[in-house]
């Protein structure tokens, strides 16, 4: 392969994709200050993580909607590539929080198993105020007692958040685009 060849592939792989720009949105989206301290999620590994799952999968129900049930759908794909580059991402956590490679596998299949439950849990709630809250205390409180003024802000940020998320074209969204809370 010749020095240009090689040089193109480098800066390809330098050049985030669409996807990694969607996911860095999703990422910026569930570290943004006002979940942990207005919300109290517990800034943890744990409510991290449950805070990246939470908007991911409102992420993942938007793409669901573009497609009206076309697997066929680039929307679908996206969501598939999502998943993938998600699963990449705590791959990597995992590896550098010093979990042995060959229980890594274990621990993903656990990950992706919550952001299946999770989808179903956020799906049903929709539209639903009080089956949202109770859906956020167990998904993302993990039961944990909070205030109540912290669940309704939580209500009314991930229902802000999903009205975004609808707002925003599948063209917007395709090309990495995501818009934040102001």
């Amino acid at each position: 392969m010749g020095l240009i060849a090689s040089l193109k592939r480098l800066v390809t792989r330098a050049t985030p994709t669409p996807v990694d720009r969607l996911y860095e949105a999703v990422v910026v989206e569930a570290r943004r200050p006002a979940w942990y301290t207005q919300g109290q999620v517990p800034d943890t590994l744990d409510g991290r993580f449950d805070m990246v799952v939470l908007v991911l999968s409102l992420l993942l129900l938007r793409l669901e909607e573009v497609t009206g049930g076309d697997p066929k759908h680039a929307a679908a794909k996206l969501s598939a590539d999502l998943a993938d580059r998600f699963l990449t991402d705590m791959e990597g956590n995992l590896l550098q929080d010093g979990i042995g490679e060959q229980v890594v596998p274990k621990h993903l299949g656990k990950m992706m198993a919550a952001l299946g439950g999770r989808l179903g849990a956020y799906r049903g709630a929709r539209g639903d105020a009080q089956a949202m809250a109770e859906a956020l205390r167990r998904n993302l409180l993990r039961g944990e007692d909070a205030p109540e003024a912290a669940i309704q802000w939580l209500v009314q940020e991930t229902q802000a958040l999903s009205a975004r998320l609808s707002a925003t074209s599948f063209a917007r969204l395709s090309a990495g685009e995501m818009d934040q809370a102001s």
